[in-house]
């Protein structure tokens, strides 16, 4: 079953410890939640979450047509209690699902995919300071409450009100661990370039999420080199690996840690030239692509697969100037970049994300809180 209000019907202020056990396992049993322990919500807890921002609790956020359900400011506020988010949070839940309907894939049901996908949310801005955003170190790790609830808030409107649950509508194969939560902050402190809202229009005071579709978070051991060639061509052979090409094109978030990002400047490299390079140097041979059996096109979806299949046409996203060698990125755009994590190592991650076209912002905000996506 999906989600109501109904659930807040008893307040009781003067629950004892097996009675809030009691009321945690009923939680359970009626499947409210990912697996974890939430915390009990009741009608007043709602209308302090509410209170926080001027938008109507009827007001729609984001809807999946196909399943015929749709997740209101209200359901918003309910499911950031449940995640264990405080009352300030629920304006970055909300403009964290305003996001995530500017992206195409999730209404059309990438999140039921067996790829098991999972949406991830970046914040920029002030909020982060004011909120306690974790934005230098352990960033996909756990111990800061306002990154793992937040991230939390999104996955149990997932499970609760669209009713993605594991088994049933949610069909993964093996999934991701950010199916429990997935919410980072941006270094911006020590980033040597603009903050990856700026890049898309935003004011550096505005309070900015950005929301992708992500299949995994691979990270890149890198403190061999000051080189930012070598460096760059070490996270262009992870962005372009073989077991990351399932679409004609692939795409990726760039993390860098402020040591890597540091060793980019020094250069005299921006990210516009960062990205120029990573474009032009992310090919592979195509007898790579034939050694793994994808070195053609489906018909249909554009998938990768091997030129025997039957649905099978030739890729034609060489796009350089050997027919030889296949390029991997559709654009320079398609590799985003901020900066992220401590800056005690060279340790940056390659975000794969799932998206067919570059990322393309749209400016907009909402009372202190912009989204992008």
């Amino acid at each position: 079953m999906t989600m109501s209000t109904t659930m807040l019907s008893t307040e009781n202020a003067t629950l004892d410890a097996a009675e809030v056990r009691n009321l945690l396992e009923h939680y359970q049993d009626m499947g409210w939640t990912d697996g974890l322990p939430v915390v009990p919500v009741t009608a007043s807890i709602l209308e302090e979450f509410l209170a926080t921002t001027d938008r109507d609790p009827e007001e729609v956020l984001f809807v999946i047509p196909h399943l015929n359900r749709r997740l209101t400011v209200r359901l918003a506020a309910l499911n950031a209690a449940l995640a264990g988010c405080r009352p300030e949070y629920l304006p970055v839940v909300i403009a964290g699902w305003e996001a995530i309907a500017k992206e195409p894939h999730p209404a059309r049901g990438i999140w039921q995919s067996t790829t098991g996908t999972a949406p991830m949310l970046v914040v920029n801005g002030p909020v982060r300071e004011r909120i306690g955003l974790n934005s230098r170190g352990n960033i996909f790790g756990s111990g800061f409450r306002a990154n793992a609830t937040i991230g939390r808030a999104i996955r149990l409107g997932c499970i609760n009100v669209f009713g993605l649950h594991p088994h049933k509508l949610d069909q993964a194969t093996q999934a991701t661990p950010a199916k429990y939560s997935a919410c980072i902050a941006e270094n911006e402190e020590q980033s040597p370039w603009p903050a990856l809202h700026v890049e898309h229009g935003y004011g550096g005071e505005e309070d900015v999420v950005t929301a992708f579709v992500i299949r995994s978070v691979i990270h890149i051991e890198a403190r061999h080199t000051q080189d930012p060639e070598q460096l760059a061509r070490d996270f262009i052979d992870t962005i372009v690996r073989t077991g990351a090409l399932i679409h004609e094109y692939t795409s990726a978030l760039l993390v860098l840690t402020p040591e890597h990002a540091q060793v980019f400047a020094s250069a005299g490299w921006g990210k516009g030239e960062l990205r120029a390079f990573i474009f032009d140097n992310a090919v592979r041979p195509r007898e790579d692509l034939a050694s793994v059996g994808k070195d053609a096109l489906s018909h249909k979806t554009r998938w990768r697969l091997a030129t025997a299949h039957p649905d099978s046409m030739p890729d034609t996203a060489s796009g350089t100037s050997t027919p030889e060698t296949v390029r991997l990125l559709s654009d320079p755009t398609s590799v985003q970049i901020m900066v992220a994590g401590a800056d005690n190592a060279g340790v940056s991650a390659v975000v794969e994300i799932f998206t067919l076209n570059p990322p393309r912002p749209e400016p907009y905000s909402d009372q202190a809180i912009g989204a992008a996506s």
